[in-house]
């Protein structure tokens, strides 16, 4: 006896509207078109408000004289300069104290959670208060600690701290000797380029024979050796060639030498102290993640402790470490912002502040302003994922 068949349609047949991938790809279709429309109708609200009032849109500002001096400058500029200078030199400003906070806070990071698993008890806990400490203090209080209790108490340029007649601490900064390279030093330059390529190319070649004998050279101490000795000895052949200006004192402050900013020194030393306790406990997890065994296999070949750590233990954590501690680089580059609270000259007080209050054209100038933290975000997101994906596990 035939039955009538019970099975189910194949997917795929009948109308086109029940096909789920149509379906999926009409609702998206209408939601972009429907975000489109909010957001055109937002930017046409927006100008039409601005026209009203009389305000003009448009980059055409960046083109007018500044009018104010910028007392941390990277390139020329003066109180004639365009805006469009003054957002350079406020970038610059935030790049130059973000790279400085992400370079001590990694070596700090490292060496706090390295000692909070010493053996030693007066280190570990050392480590560990010092951790305790500044993770759990807001970031702003100890930018405001270090600007006004520590370096806003130091003595007058006339009654400066001086260190081997060179080198002067006091309320206005640091003040060291300048050094100003002389025609021939160009020459030193293309010396350390040339160094830093033969050391790639040096430890490329140390890797590969060890690959194939198993015996390691030390690449560290040639490596060093071929980067300071070839352009020490190209330096030093071609005369010497570049001149100090030293530090004078005349009258109330010093003339002459590089003044490093006391705001530039208490901001680069609360972003480093501050992201170096996260990035301690980081490393810390990092290592704990490793596999006790690995640890006692090291130990089994008579391996000395330093070199179980960075040979062995230390490039399996970096999987672990690397991730997190790109959330703490980005973090520490938009923390940098805070330097308004006392006056560092940064993209956020300079362009955002400053410039904003005089030109009035607050829609571009944050939007600028947001889209560079967001590019500079996403540069060292880039950069770390390339160096994550080296240090990820390869299977085979």
């Amino acid at each position: 006896m035939l039955r009538p068949s019970t099975s189910l349609p194949r997917r795929g047949q009948g109308p086109l509207w029940r096909n789920p991938t149509v379906r999926a790809l009409i609702v998206q279709a209408v939601l972009f078109l429907i975000l489109a429309g909010f957001i055109g109708y937002l930017v046409h609200n927006t100008l039409n408000n601005l026209e009203s009032r009389g305000i003009q849109t448009g980059f055409g500002f960046l083109e007018g004289r500044a009018g104010f001096s910028i007392p941390q400058t990277l390139i020329d500029y003066t109180s004639d300069s365009s805006y469009g200078t003054t957002f350079v030199v406020g970038l610059l400003n935030t790049l130059l104290v973000s790279a400085l906070g992400i370079v001590a806070a990694t070596l700090i990071g490292f060496a706090v959670g390295i000692a909070r698993l010493s053996t030693n008890w007066l280190l570990a806990r050392l480590a560990t208060i010092y951790v305790e400490i500044f993770r759990n203090i807001p970031l702003l209080v100890q930018i405001l600690f270090w600007y006004y209790a520590v370096l806003r108490a130091l003595p007058s340029p006339r009654d400066s701290l001086s260190l081997f007649d060179l080198f002067f601490f006091n309320v206005r900064g640091v003040v060291m000797p300048d050094p100003q390279p002389l025609p021939g030093f160009s020459a030193t330059l293309w010396a350390l380029l040339i160094a830093v390529v033969a050391t790639l190319l040096f430890a490329r070649f140390a890797k590969r024979r060890q690959m194939a004998t198993g015996q390691a050279l030390p690449v560290y101490w040639i490596g060093a050796a071929i980067v300071i000795g070839l352009p020490l000895i190209v330096f030093l052949a071609s005369g010497a060639p570049l001149a100090w200006t030293l530090p004078e004192l005349r009258g109330f402050n010093f003339r002459g030498g590089i003044n490093i900013l006391p705001e530039l020194v208490a901001l680069w030393l609360a972003l480093s102290i501050y992201t170096a306790a996260f990035i301690a406990e980081i490393v810390r997890s990092g290592i704990l993640s490793v596999s006790h065994g690995q640890t006692e296999a090291a130990r089994s070949l008579s391996l000395p402790g330093g070199i179980t750590l960075r040979k062995i233990v230390i490039p399996q954590a970096m999987r672990v470490i690397v991730p997190q501690m790109t959330s703490q680089y980005l973090n520490l580059i938009k923390n940098s912002s805070l330097a308004t609270a006392i006056g560092y000259p940064d993209l956020v007080a300079v362009f955002a502040g400053t410039t904003l209050n005089q030109t009035g054209q607050a829609i571009e100038i944050i939007a600028m302003t947001m889209a560079v933290y967001l590019v500079i975000s996403l540069t060292v997101s880039f950069l770390m994922n390339l160096y994550n994906a080296r240090t990820l596990l390869k299977e085979r």
